[in-house]
């Protein structure tokens, strides 16, 4: 029995005190808890080291048994080896597989943050950063592409930036090559009083639009008309009659082929182009309609020119939200995603617009400054409005001989003047191209709804406008 208590070496400092621990001792043979028996194992081992004869002779015992069980460890050390080199073997992978785990990493952060942006751009809420890494051009970079008699009154790029369609006042159209500037194809403009014959149009075409995929190209005119285009070829496919007024507004439901329309008739008109059919009409402006614009979602936004209110019609449940805040005639809006939008008007202003709001969320007066004698000075109209889609630029056109660029605040509440690109006479149409790489200015010597003044100096042609940015900063 006493050679278990001779494990531990006694404290010679507690062996001093024999009667004290024997009264524990005496204690803690009465108590049933285990920690007391635990006490009381230590003390009476202490106790018996005090008092053994045996300690000598049965302590060369105990290095034998430490020897035991240290061979009982030693015969472990393979399964500890295996499991070191296991270790090794899978740093070993890691250190090889390192560039390729960065890569996936980095491959899986692009993938996740391009289905965040998709998800954003479905809600409506997707606002890229860039305006604030643009920089003017020099004049010197700035492309006069001619070919029309008279003002440009539109313009439209195809979703691969490759071409640009424009109409006129001469009532042609023209293809053009954007790379090299060339004239692709031109459909003339016919007579008055030559309708029956011609293919194509014989009035002023006020607006036009093309669809995401490029396959049609649709026009309208003051003739009350739209006509449908094959964009790659320039035929003639189809005539649209319906409207009472001109065609004002034209645009293709992104990712489809329904096709929206405005006119002075005050009326929104829908056609499906596949089955070259009309679907339906939607009424509520009080006066003519002077611009429309439309995303991914089967809803569009027009201006209602000098009922003064802008309008989002939700086609599916034929309903329609009204929005005030202009003093003037609104003569031009764009979406800049689906739920914030950009708009004009003669007053000389420009707002901004979310579709969750009734009134503007911001608004810039006398966007252009102002003109005429000292003391009738009037402020410029802004005759046309362009947004990069989901982004924080966008741009204004006026005759004040300046396209001016503008960046979005934060949730598009406030919008900062960038800078402005020399461009002489009337900016009837502007269009940013899918990438943001360049900015086309429609530009002619008269209004595209009138002539109330005529520029003389102007040159009717588009401007194509590069957006250059800053280099990014070496880090």
């Amino acid at each position: 029995m006493s050679s278990f208590f001779i494990k531990t070496k006694a404290n010679p400092a507690l062996a001093k005190k024999g009667k004290h621990t024997s009264v524990i001792k005496r204690k803690n043979d009465g108590d049933p808890g285990g920690k007391n028996k635990i006490r009381a194992k230590k003390t009476n081992s202490k106790y018996n080291e005090e008092i053994s004869s045996d300690s000598e002779t049965e302590s060369p015992i105990e290095p034998k048994k430490r020897q035991s069980k240290e061979d009982v460890e030693y015969e472990e050390t393979p399964q500890e080896k295996k499991l070191r080199l296991a270790k090794l073997y899978l740093e070993q992978l890691k250190a090889e597989e390192e560039d390729k785990v960065e890569e996936e990493a980095f491959e899986t952060d692009l993938v996740a943050g391009r289905l965040q942006e998709e998800v954003l751009e479905q809600k409506g809420k997707l606002q890229r950063l860039i305006a604030k890494d643009f920089i003017p051009p020099d004049a010197s970079e700035i492309r006069l592409l001619r070919g029309h008699k008279l003002p440009i009154t539109c313009l439209v790029i195809s979703s691969d930036d490759k071409f640009i369609f424009s109409a006129a006042k001469d009532c042609s159209i023209i293809k053009w090559d954007v790379e090299s500037g060339k004239k692709l194809h031109t459909i003339p403009g016919g007579r008055k009083g030559t309708e029956d014959r011609h293919v194509g149009h014989t009035a002023h075409i006020l607006c036009m639009a093309i669809s995401s995929d490029g396959k049609y190209l649709a026009t309208g005119d003051i003739n009350k008309l739209i006509m449908i285009w094959e964009a790659g070829t320039c035929k003639h496919l189809y005539k649209f009659t319906g409207h009472k007024g001109p065609v004002s507004g034209l645009s293709f439901r992104k990712g489809t082929h329904d096709l929206y329309s405005a006119s002075h008739d005050r009326s929104v008109k829908v056609w499906n182009v596949d089955e070259n059919a009309y679907v339906e009409t939607l009424f509520g402006h009080q006066d003519a309609i002077t611009g429309l614009d439309s995303l991914s979602r089967e809803c569009c936004v027009t201006a209602g020119g000098r009922d003064r209110t802008v309008r989002v019609w939700k086609i599916a449940e034929e309903s329609q939200l009204v929005f005030h805040g202009h003093e003037g005639s609104i003569d031009c809006i764009q979406l800049i995603n689906e739920e914030h939008m950009i708009t004009g008007a003669d007053d000389g202003s420009i707002s901004l617009w979310s579709v969750n709001k009734k009134k503007p969320l911001t608004t810039v007066k006398q966007a252009h400054g102002r003109h005429g004698d000292t003391g009738l000075e009037q402020p410029h109209w802004v005759s046309s409005v362009a947004a990069l889609q989901n982004s924080d630029a966008v741009a204004s056109g006026s005759h004040n001989s300046q396209v001016q660029l503008w960046k979005c605040g934060q949730n598009y509440r406030g919008l900062e003047r960038l800078f402005s690109v020399p461009v002489s006479g009337f900016v009837n149409s502007l269009k940013f191209s899918s990438s943001g790489q360049f900015l086309v200015a429609g530009v002619g010597q008269e209004h595209r709804l009138g002539r109330w003044w005529r520029l003389k100096e102007a040159k009717n042609g588009i401007y194509i406008i590069p957006l250059k940015r800053k280099p990014p900063n070496p880090e």
